[in-house]
């Protein structure tokens, strides 16, 4: 059964009708038209799909529409613009951080809460702050030299 829900995502109010008990990414992807997230595993284990709902990190293929109310909700498109890049965009493209890039919508979305909590977190609190985010090509060093360079801007 649809129900008419507005969702507030990167400052702009949504409407859709869907099942509330839809998982958000498939409102932004499949509704929506949003890039980013991403489908990962479905299971809100690899991170690939995470947003920031009221700031803090969410995995949005296990989040019901019906859950996220009037929160506001923030993509990787509304941390930075290619004009004005978030210092983590910059930090990635500077260290060439991954190979094919799908996992990066969640190593970047759960790094900026961390950063923006802890602004100049130390390698062990990145690498806490980032436990359970999967990326299937390896680049995970690289990764943590791109959000290292980013905590110490």
């Amino acid at each position: 059964m649809s129900e008419h829900i507005v969702l507030d995502i990167d400052g702009r109010q949504h409407a859709i009708d869907a099942d509330p008990d839809m998982p958000l990414l498939y409102a932004l992807r499949d509704h929506l038209q949003f890039d980013n997230p991403r489908f990962g595993c479905g299971l809100g284990q690899c991170g690939a799909c995470t947003v920031h709902v009221d700031g803090a990190p969410k995995r949005s293929c296990s989040l019901p529409v019906s859950k996220v109310g009037a929160a506001k909700i923030t993509t990787l498109a509304g941390i930075g613009t290619p004009e004005h890049p978030h210092a983590l965009q910059s930090a990635f493209i500077h260290e060439q951080a991954t190979q094919c890039g799908y996992c990066l919508n969640g190593w970047i979305m759960t790094a900026a809460a961390l950063l923006r909590d802890k602004p100049h977190a130390t390698e062990a609190d990145i690498r806490d702050g980032l436990t359970g985010l999967k990326c299937r090509c390896g680049s995970h060093l690289s990764i943590l030299r791109a959000i290292t360079r980013a905590a110490q801007a």
